[in-house]
């Protein structure tokens, strides 16, 4: 398995490394659209989620991993499936809490050169060779992002998520940064760039940093499940594709 994720970050290393043979950009092409194409179908039925972003390095006796697992529980309850990286620490934590209180939970998990194992708390697990893949996916099924500490990874995904947001590429998904004195640095960051005219001061208006559980819960209900008018219906599969799921979720009523 090692020589074999050495040989998937090989081709990327290479794809990045300048122009080369026509047929070699096409044969990647190929590669990336039927990683699509397997990620699009194994995620067809994920319905609404709110997507945790947060450190893969830390332990249960974290207190941001015992957070995020009473978190993820919450948001089960207001009928969101729960959508991580698949991988241990925060990513864990928030499918376990999901899991435990029966909800739907889902990883995306990266094949890297030393692995990142799929936590054990998954109904739906997908693997993904490419980054830029497992991203757009990881965006493109939520209603809500919840940004837990962490480290460069979170940061691209959270910067990611707001930059979408920002230029119109997405909706405007409520964000929030749990862990005040965490994000206090950032906060800081982000109001000089106010000041300096590099972002606008509306920017910040579905930011919610908090220690809340319940301001969490709260700013969901108001920005995702009742702007996106979300309400839980069947959702009945096409047997003839192989679909399986029919189980009841959120649904997006806006027509």
């Amino acid at each position: 398995m090692m020589k074999e994720n050495s040989g998937f970050a090989n081709s990327e290393k290479r794809f990045l490394e300048g122009p080369r043979t026509r047929l070699r950009e096409l044969l990647f092409v190929f590669k990336v659209m039927g990683e699509f194409i397997h990620g699009l179908r194994k995620l067809h039925f994920s319905g609404p989620c709110v997507t945790y972003f947060g450190s893969a390095r830390f332990s249960e006796d974290n207190r941001y991993y015992a957070i995020t697992r009473e978190l993820a529980k919450r948001t089960s309850e207001l009928g969101f499936a729960t959508m991580t990286g698949g991988g241990p620490g925060i990513m864990e934590a928030a499918n376990r809490g999901a899991f435990e209180n029966n909800g739907y939970s889902i990883g995306c998990n990266i094949v890297l050169p030393h692995e990142q194992k799929e936590n054990p708390y998954l109904h739906k697990a997908v693997n993904f060779r490419y980054f830029f893949v497992r991203k757009v996916l990881l965006v493109k099924y939520s209603y809500a992002f919840v940004v837990m500490p962490g480290g460069m990874g979170t940061m691209d995904e959270l910067f990611e998520s707001l930059t979408l947001i920002q230029t119109g590429k997405i909706a405007n998904f409520p964000v929030v940064l749990f862990g005040k004195d965490y994000w206090k640095n950032l906060e800081e960051l982000l109001q000089s760039m106010v000041k300096c005219g590099t972002i606008s001061a509306h920017d910040f208006d579905l930011l919610l940093i908090t220690d809340s559980i319940e301001d969490t819960i709260h700013h969901l209900q108001q920005f995702s499940i009742r702007k996106f008018k979300l309400k839980r219906s069947k959702i009945n599969p096409r047997s003839w594709l192989g679909e399986k799921n029919g189980r009841e979720q959120l649904v997006n009523t806006i027509k």
